[in-house]
């Protein structure tokens, strides 16, 4: 009963969300406490919700911090050379500019943290997007997959679990799967290349001055993380139909037609270009100090957005702006993260989670098992979309290796093959970096979901695929 009533409650809230029945922070909350109820187990709600809410804590405040920290970084013009770079590359051309958003997303990834990425992804990226009415749901999937890819790296978080979890070296298990993850983002360029055609035959293929020649202000090259007047300019164009009909790409630029475009002003008074060699050199120790792991990555991100705050913007007022401006996203995706509190707290509490991940392993036909490599990787994809990588990792890979062992399937196959479903993992509504992704870009997660779960299935296949024609699992 517990099985069914996990799928059942996993389904609900994913039909809902993507038919937009319910707004995703309302189906988190909601839709478990109404299952909690038909489990039986109403009365141990609250300590299903605060335990959940203590295991999320911690990525919630880091969340936080990293969005003021990265929000002040954008204000001050940190990344404005890179995206300089970016638009002299994609020009006014959808292939380059998804393609471009592809290898940003990847070049960013090498941080292994999933937020960060999205942050200076889209922030460098929206811009773009906007100004030639292009799919922002292509820029959300493409980032979110080539993230997923490069989230395998070791010190990104499933590797790390997979090593612990099975005690082997994850050295061992991410070198011999570099070239079936290099294949994996080959797919999503190849991806990117294709949805970049798809979008240059929708639009057609402009320059970038005759694009700008459509504009009445001058350029900008950010993506603003929030209002208030910090120097920001707002440059509004209605769009009528440019975003297109009948593809779900186009979907979540239906219900932002009217959404004037605004950007940073490049000469905007947040800037502070004689700090720029500090802010570069704090950006690079932080993200130095995660991939060490001098501390934990929530306190790294407090005291990087206390210091970046105090030496940018000495006087109170200004601090307290900018903390302002960043309020709307911060407010949104901690919300979103205490409301998936909920949901998985609901989830392990009642025992769904085992008894579903039970009843998947005992499914497991026994002439499969000299085969448990490919069923391994085969599950990765469900089970670290509908739960989160510490169940799986934790909770269900054990077991199978076990399973695969007794067969003759050695662990480090099976570890590899754990990881091959990362791809999509990325953008399970358990993720809390995904609700950064979306709210950034002002995409519906019902509308990103629609149309990334296809391509991030197919690249988490070519990886699965890769590494048993390679002869790694």
């Amino acid at each position: 009963m517990l099985t069914i009533l996990g799928f059942v409650m996993i389904a609900t809230f994913l039909v809902l969300i993507m038919m937009k029945k319910m707004s995703p922070i309302a189906a988190l909350v909601l839709i478990p406490a109404l299952f909690c109820v038909f489990v039986g187990k109403g009365a141990h709600l609250g300590d299903y919700v605060l335990e959940g809410v203590g295991n999320l804590a911690p990525t919630a405040a880091m969340l936080m911090f990293a969005i003021v920290y990265f929000g002040v970084m954008i204000d001050v013009g940190l990344f404005d050379p890179i995206v300089r770079a970016i638009l002299r590359f994609c020009k006014a051309d959808p292939v380059r500019i998804v393609v471009g958003t592809a290898l940003l997303a990847a070049i960013v990834s090498l941080d292994g943290d999933g937020s960060t990425t999205f942050m200076i992804t889209v922030s460098a990226m929206y811009p773009l997007y906007k100004r030639l009415k292009m799919s922002l749901v292509v820029m959300t999937g493409v980032a979110a997959t080539a993230n997923g890819v490069m989230n395998t790296l070791p010190w990104g978080g499933p590797t790390a679990r997979a090593a612990t979890a099975l005690k082997v070296d994850a050295a061992d298990i991410f070198v011999p799967m570099i070239p079936a993850l290099a294949m994996g983002l080959v797919a999503v360029f190849l991806l990117s290349y294709a949805l970049g055609l798809r979008e240059r035959k929708r639009l057609g293929m402009l320059s970038l001055d005759e694009v700008l020649e459509k504009e009445t202000a001058s350029e900008t090259v950010l993506v603003g993380t929030g209002g208030g007047a910090d120097g920001r300019t707002s440059l509004t164009k209605k769009t009528t139909g440019g975003a297109g009909s009948g593809t779900d790409a186009d979907a979540a630029d239906e219900a932002d037609e009217d959404d004037g475009f605004q950007g940073l002003d490049p000469n905007r008074a947040t800037l502070r270009p004689k700090l720029y060699w500090f802010n570069a050199g704090l950006t690079v120790l932080l993200l130095t100090a995660m991939i060490m792991e001098w501390l934990p990555i929530p306190v790294l991100f407090l005291l990087g957005a206390a210091l970046a705050l105090t030496v940018n913007f000495p006087h109170m007022p200004d601090q307290k702006a900018r903390i302002a401006a960043h309020a709307e996203n911060v407010l949104n995706v901690t919300g979103m993260v205490f409301a998936a509190a909920v949901f998985t707290g609901v989830l392990q509490g009642t025992g769904m989670v085992d008894s579903m991940a039970k009843w998947l392993v005992d499914a497991i036909p026994s002439g499969m098992g000299p085969h448990m490599g490919l069923v391994t990787g085969l599950l990765s994809l469900p089970l670290t979309y509908f739960m989160s990588n510490d169940g799986f990792y934790f909770g269900v890979l054990p077991v199978l290796a076990e399973a695969g062992q007794a067969h003759g399937v050695g662990t480090l196959e099976i570890a590899r093959a754990s990881i091959a479903g990362q791809a999509l993992h990325m953008s399970s509504p358990l993720v809390p970096a995904v609700y950064v992704l979306v709210g950034m870009a002002k995409v519906e997660f019902g509308d990103h979901t629609k149309f990334t779960v296809k391509w991030a299935v197919l690249t988490s296949l070519v990886v699965l695929g890769s590494g048993i024609l390679f002869g790694i699992i």
